[in-house]
């Protein structure tokens, strides 16, 4: 199996690497590719990605776009982690501990979804599969590496600017972050919705195959580095009890549970597993509860679950392992 990385210099990007490496991935050749070429990465073009089985994009919607269609029409396999293809009908949009059986033969596009959406949904699978879900309320408090190399450095620059008493300037968030929280993540429409919280509910909707889920979502940038943490509410179809639903955490497949304690996002730094805590009925409610979820944005939001769908395509053996 040939594999190429294209936006092998960017964060998610030597995530994808360095997770490829740490799982053992059984590769003839990893290509490493970016918009120009530099030390031991070449510059992507249709040429140069022409003889891999499967590339990985951890670039911009113009490179999925631009390289996307070619690699398909070959029969290669693309995973990408731009939001270009999330949202296509016919291409899947795979966590695999929440909808593996949703990857088929004939596709080819794996897109990898939204990090807010995927620490959300698999959260949320266990209820789904326990109690059935109506609705779903979150806020979220998603960390700098959200918006990249950029958004860490302008999150670190900030800091220390502050620290040595001096001004300090944003271009990346609509705000300075450092020290602060900023309630935007994306650009607003004309109802005050912001581009993240639009697709967290449409992503979510998808991955969990709930099409008329009520999903209402608030994001908000925190001066944390890598760590997505949601506050989340839930009504479910059915009645159902904490006892229940912790036993469902309990045995969930890439979650930690918590049942009692708290979770914070430098305790899961660097990890792949997605922590629940802080689970709670609402006050005489067997339909109505309340709880906490942090999982690291680069790896299980974006890298991570980008080669954990490499894995699942061998093991289903659509494609050489």
């Amino acid at each position: 199996m040939r594999l190429a990385v294209v936006g092998a210099t960017g964060v998610v990007g030597e995530t994808i690497l360095r997770v490829l490496d740490e799982r053992g991935i059984d590769a003839a050749s990893v290509g490493r590719f970016a918009s120009r070429e530099r030390d031991g990465v070449r510059a992507a073009s249709d040429e140069a990605l022409a003889h891999f089985d499967c590339v990985f994009f951890a670039s911009s919607e113009d490179a999925s776009e631009r390289y996307v269609p070619a690699l398909v029409a070959r029969g290669a396999f693309a995973i990408d982690n731009s939001s270009s293809y999330r949202m296509r009908p016919g291409v899947p949009l795979i966590v695999p501990e929440v909808n593996a059986d949703a990857a088929e033969p004939g596709h080819r596009i794996y897109p990898v979804a939204n990090c807010t959406a995927i620490v959300l949904c698999v959260a949320l699978a266990p209820v789904r599969d326990a109690a059935g879900l109506r609705g779903v309320r979150v806020a979220t408090y998603q960390a700098a590496s959200g918006a990249g190399r950029a958004g860490l450095e302008e999150l670190l620059a900030g800091e220390r600017a502050i620290a040595a008493g001096e001004a300090d300037a944003h271009a990346v968030f609509p705000a300075s972050l450092a020290r602060n929280v900023v309630p935007q993540v994306g650009a607003f429409d004309d109802d005050g919705w912001s581009g993240e919280e639009k697709k967290v509910a449409e992503e979510t909707r998808k991955m969990l195959g709930l099409p008329d889920l009520i999903v209402s979502a608030t994001t908000v940038r925190v001066p944390v580095r890598t760590a997505h943490s949601e506050a989340i509410f839930v009504e479910t179809e059915r009645d159902t009890s904490i006892e229940e639903l912790a036993a469902a955490f309990a045995r969930a497949p890439g979650v930690v549970f918590h049942r009692s304690g708290i979770v914070t996002p430098r305790d899961v730094e660097g990890t792949d597993l997605v922590h629940v805590a802080r689970l709670r009925a609402e006050s005489g409610s067997r339909r109505h509860v309340a709880l906490w979820a942090v999982g690291d944005q680069l790896r299980k939001g974006a890298a991570t679950n980008a080669v954990q769908i490499l894995q699942l395509l061998a093991s289903k053996g659509y494609i050489a392992p």
